[in-house]
């Protein structure tokens, strides 16, 4: 029986790095998981989608949808989001000859 490495498996199924597929896959696992973690925080500091997008200024669908990753969002709702739960927020860019890190 042969074996494959994850890296081989998610090349063949989903695509090599670097692919379209690969990067759209890859980008909605992040926001998967971006959602994830405001509900999670959220739910700790005891907050409705309500009450945080009452903070935020944005209604509670779309707090509901930035959670189950169901709509676009923009970088200001997820800082906006991510400072009203009182969560340190960086940013990492990478460019050929540049690196950049921002702290919000």
């Amino acid at each position: 029986m042969k074996t494959f490495t994850l890296d081989q498996v998610q090349d063949k199924l989903i695509g090599e790095v670097g692919t379209p597929d690969r990067d759209r896959f890859e980008y909605e696992l992040q926001m998967e998981l971006i959602g994830t973690a405001i509900r999670q925080i959220r739910k700790e500091r005891h907050m409705t989608q309500e009450e945080l997008g009452k903070l935020v200024g944005v209604q509670k669908a779309q707090i509901s949808r930035l959670e189950s990753n169901s709509g676009n969002v923009t970088m200001d709702t997820l800082i906006k989001v991510f400072t009203a739960l009182k969560a340190k927020v960086k940013f990492q860019i990478e460019l050929p000859n540049l690196s950049i890190n921002v702290g919000i």
